[in-house]
């Protein structure tokens, strides 16, 4: 499943149809489960990377990844409106899909919480027990 992911974010790349991010992450995730190799190929790599570390470490969505994406699915969804004829039952559900797509992208935060980091939680001390005190 990993494999069929990949390709499918591959060929995301080439097509502006088709998700590039989202095939990538799920490759990721298929691979974290099956194949530590693959998977830290993936972590490791230039491009992806940083979108993958930060998705899996903390379900950011990066504010450049989140307008590209968006604006490449409103270009590929207007340009049947200005370019073919309208097929309601196509172009709705098409649009349907684009803004649940857009709902949860931007739903999702653009950078790790503060509270998130380790570095800056505050250290927890035990205490002391009332009996331990007396």
């Amino acid at each position: 499943m990993g494999w069929v992911c990949l390709l499918l974010g591959l060929i995301g790349v080439l097509l502006p149809l088709l998700p590039t991010t989202p095939f990538i992450i799920l490759a990721a995730y298929c691979f974290s489960r099956s194949s530590r190799r693959f998977h830290q190929m993936l972590v490791g790599h230039r491009l992806f990377g940083p979108i993958i570390r930060d998705w899996e470490a903390h379900g950011v969505i990066p504010l450049k990844v989140k307008w590209i994406s968006s604006t490449m699915m409103l270009l590929m969804i207007s340009y049947p409106v200005f370019f073919k004829p309208l097929h309601w039952g196509i172009d709705a559900s098409m649009l349907g899909v684009a803004v649940i797509a857009l709902v949860y992208i931007w739903s999702r935060p653009s950078r790790p919480r503060q509270d998130s980091n380790p570095s800056s939680k505050p250290e927890l001390r035990p205490q002391a027990d009332s009996a331990d005190s007396a």
